[in-house]
């Protein structure tokens, strides 16, 4: 077994045994040198946020200092669901290791393939989204693309 997703093994394992959250953990690696590992912490913190990806790359920005990280490497027991995806994409990581599928997520409970389906349109009428006030939230956008003082993301 590759090194870095053993020890993401390890992780989501740790996490399981606690019942910190579901069976799934992250370990980012920059230069061949762990800088952040984590489980799934979803129970524990009551925060469905709380994905091992997530908490991974959040331990990892701190370590360097920087939201983006586009110099690491993620490793997960599992294929990334939306959110953690997103993460990854937003942190500017540009290579993912995984070791199970969505599929196989999807056969324990888990609903990535739902949220695929509401992103992609299939299964749109799942979920209500209503722009509403967009005139008085644009001017906002405005001044943060005019200010010098906001950092790029």
């Amino acid at each position: 077994m590759n090194k870095f997703m053993e020890l993401a093994l390890e992780e989501a394992k740790r996490g399981v045994s606690c019942g910190d959250g579901g069976p799934f953990g992250a370990v980012v690696v920059r230069n061949g040198e762990v800088i952040a590992s984590a489980h799934n912490m979803v129970l524990k913190n009551d925060d469905p946020t709380a994905h091992a990806e997530v908490q991974a790359i959040r331990k990892a920005c701190k370590v360097i200092g920087s939201p983006l990280i586009p110099d690491c490497e993620i490793y997960s027991t599992c294929e990334p669901c939306p959110m953690c995806l997103s993460a990854i994409m937003w942190a500017r990581i540009p290579t993912i290791y995984y070791g199970c599928t969505k599929d196989d997520a999807e056969k324990i409970g888990f609903i990535d393939a739902f949220i695929y389906h509401v992103l992609d349109g299939s299964n749109g009428d799942e979920l209500k989204r209503i722009s509403l006030d967009r005139d008085g939230c644009l001017p906002l956008m405005d001044e943060w693309e005019k200010s010098q003082d906001h950092g790029t993301y």
